[in-house]
């Protein structure tokens, strides 16, 4: 293939904000900086509870995280106005939210929007946190005060305040009894009773710190069984309190900047602490000397995985997680939890999102990025040369930045595409829905808004415009797919709504449309894929269900055959015409694919297809390139699943042997986005973490030895 390796996309990943696990669940919700919120699903058991109507439930492979490998996250885009300091579960599976903006917000997982608001009355809103029962929660505000809403069917009602201090409330923890809430400040920290909103205990935390110059910060705090209450702040320690007596039991200085996070497991036996040098650190309650009952609380593991500010951590019966101004999710399982040791107790980062940022007009060559605020539409380069394998080849045209398209209002953009013929672009956010119409005169470009477009049921989750550029498709976010038919010179009117037989009440999150025009596949929050036929605009079939979620999808442009990838890295063949699962598509999952196709821990994100050479499947994730060329042999467990350069470096003779169906390529790196434009040219679009963590704030300076 001749390759456009695209590495002009300049994206910066917002950085990771707060962390929530769920209680006694198997979920983790992630808020970003640009108040995005993203819900990882790591239960295998969950996964079951998701299977809906008939078919074939195969159970996908379990990892430390307690879950299945790769799996995609929920995610709700940001708004402007709504920072996100602070996640907590309440009520079982209800997610809240809190932020500078002085709101709590209930976000819906099921239509990954915002479900409701309401003002907290106290100014930004700096800590939440629910009792251990789920039915309250408890504010802390820039006013000094610690607020108590019920958690009601339908929302949350203002319960009371309780005694207010002068001093923002930076952080807040309830005692697992439910009877008082600690509350971390600036140079003190206090403890609440519930039941009559009095502060029985007032600690400073800088009493110890002699000729102390400046104020201490209580990032972090967390009540323990026993009455201890564990406290990290910007002096670099980790406090250990006995709050009925307000004296110091333990202090651990852990860095020379701040610790500015903190979380302590189920049992109560471990911590885990995160700092602004990026460093993440955890404690463990162990015995004095073998055999005794008196404990203490070590520092037993250092762990370096962030360039910058660790603001985020929590702990999960088996795995260490935080999430940094870098913008990634780190997942270190502990091995002392683990059954055995192997690939399942390997770490765990997730830097970008898993979810299309890019779109490509192959016709026109057109690549559009997607921004929070504003898409970019560039024209790819070109050249007129050949050369050999490896050769980089001279531009005769550089790539060209045709558009930037802004988004007016605070709401950021949830989707985006551009037609295949490069004339049309879509997006939508919360509340709106915006089409274009892009017209090319020369070297010159003008686009003009479509006036008037239908009113849909918003926000739209995905859209995907047909292979002509004739029909628009939009995937809203109660189940159902919009059918727009695009008009000359410019516009567009409503012909259908496809809606499940099932009436799905979750969003579509992935479409897929056939070249011909004939069918559409859409893949909804519970993992059902919908076939629909495009000529009489009714329901064609379902997919057996499987126990895992889908994570890309195409339909053959010879065959029409459904090609799928899910989270645990199966990959499916199912014939729409035939309504049942192709032969080859048999012969996969009675074979079984290479232990390390499967062992992979990142998912399918876009697969395309070759039509000269029908037998070639073209997918990628972010770290490989993979043809599958379905003529060839699965490869056994004991071949070699080989990088192409590493193969080419071998003799004929050996090459020969190592011959199988995947065709793999290491060399693009990340890899967001990969098309083939033509049967002899491929796109690639890379974003090397170094190129946007140089545009990152620089990080606290640490000395390093023997410099």
């Amino acid at each position: 293939f001749e390759v456009h390796r695209v590495r002009f996309f300049g994206l910066v990943p917002a950085g990771v904000r707060c962390l929530a696990c769920q209680p006694r669940g198997g979920r983790l919700a992630l808020g970003r900086t640009d108040g995005a919120v993203e819900v990882y699903n790591f239960a295998a058991n969950y996964f079951q509870e998701k299977v809906r109507g008939p078919g074939r439930a195969v159970p996908g492979r379990t990892w430390p995280g307690g879950g299945v490998t790769g799996i995609l996250p929920q995610v709700i885009p940001g708004h402007e106005a709504r920072t996100v300091e602070a996640l907590c579960w309440a009520a079982g599976d209800r997610l809240f939210g809190a932020g500078l903006g002085g709101e709590i917000t209930e976000y819906d997982l099921a239509r990954l929007c915002v479900a409701r608001s309401v003002d907290g009355c106290g100014g930004p809103i700096w800590s939440m946190a629910a009792n251990g029962s789920g039915t309250q929660l408890a504010i802390g505000c820039e006013d000094g005060s610690v607020k108590l809403f019920q958690v009601v069917p339908g929302g949350i009602q203002f319960e009371r305040n309780l005694d207010r201090r002068k001093g923002r409330i930076l952080c807040l923890s309830w005692h697992p009894s439910d009877t008082h809430i600690a509350a971390g400040s600036i140079d003190v920290l206090r403890v609440f009773d519930v039941h009559s909103g009095q502060t029985v205990q007032r600690i400073m935390v800088n009493y110890h710190v002699h000729k102390v110059k400046r104020e201490c910060v209580v990032w972090s705090i967390a009540f323990l069984s026993s009455g201890t209450v564990v406290t990290s702040d910007s002096f670099g320690r980790v406090q250990f309190w006995d709050w009925e007596r307000g004296t110091l039991l333990e202090s651990h200085t852990v860095s020379t900047s701040a610790v500015l996070s903190l979380s302590v497991s189920e049992k109560e036996d471990s911590i885990i602490v995160g700092t602004s040098t990026g460093a993440t650190y955890q404690f463990q309650l162990l015995p004095v000397k073998m055999g005794s009952l008196e404990k203490r609380w070590v520092r037993t593991k250092p762990f370096q995985h962030h360039t910058h500010d660790v603001r985020a951590v929590a702990h999960s019966s088996t795995a260490l997680i935080s999430g940094g101004l870098d913008a990634q999710l780190v997942i270190r399982p502990l091995m002392e939890k683990m059954q055995k040791k192997g690939y399942d107790a390997a770490l765990r980062k997730f830097t970008f999102p898993h979810r299309r940022l890019v779109s490509c007009a192959r016709k026109a060559r057109l690549l559009l990025f997607q921004f929070s605020q504003h898409l970019e539409l560039w024209r790819l380069g070109s050249t007129n040369e050949t050369g050999k394998d490896g050769e980089v080849l001279p531009l005769y045209r550089m790539p060209e930045h045709l558009v930037q398209l802004k988004s007016k209002g605070p709401e950021h953009i949830y989707c985006s595409c551009v037609s295949p013929c490069g004339s049309w672009v879509a997006y939508s956010t919360a509340s709106r829905f915006h089409l274009y119409r892009v017209q090319y005169e020369g070297d010159g470009v003008s686009i003009k808004k479509v006036p008037k477009v239908p009113k849909l049921l918003l926000p739209a989750c995905q859209l995907q415009f047909s292979a002509d550029s004739v029909s628009l498709f939009v995937a809203s976010a109660r189940g159902s797919v919009h059918v727009l038919q695009l008009l000359e010179p410019g516009g567009c009117k409503h012909l259908h709504t496809l809606q499940p037989p099932s009436g799905c009440p979750e969003a579509v999150y992935l479409l897929a449309v056939s070249a011909d025009g004939h069918w559409l596949a859409a893949v909804s929050g519970d993992w059902a894929i919908h076939i629909y036929n495009l000529k009489c605009f009714k329901h064609h079939c379902t997919v057996p269900t499987y126990s895992c979620a889908v994570t890309a999808l195409a339909i053959h442009p010879v065959t029409n055959n459904l090609v799928i990838a899910y989270s645990d890295q199966q990959l499916f063949e199912f014939s729409i015409p035939e309504k049942q699962y192709t032969a080859w598509s048999r012969m996969v999952q009675n074979c079984g694919l290479h232990k390390v196709w499967l062992e992979r821990d990142s998912p399918i994100t876009h697969i395309t297809f070759n039509p000269k050479k029908p037998s070639h499947i073209l997918l990628h994730d972010i770290y490989m390139f993979c043809v599958l060329d379905k003529s060839l042999p699965l490869p056994d467990n004991s071949a070699l699943l080989m990088n192409q350069s590493t193969l080419k470096q071998l003799p004929e003779t050996a090459r020969q042997r190592q011959l199988h169906a995947f065709k793999i390529c290491k060399k693009f790196q990340p890899l967001l986005f990969a098309d083939l434009l033509d049967e002899n040219c491929l796109v690639m679009v890379e974003r090397p973490i170094m190129d946007f963590k140089t545009q990152l704030p620089l990080p606290i300076q640490q000395k390093k030895f023997g410099t």
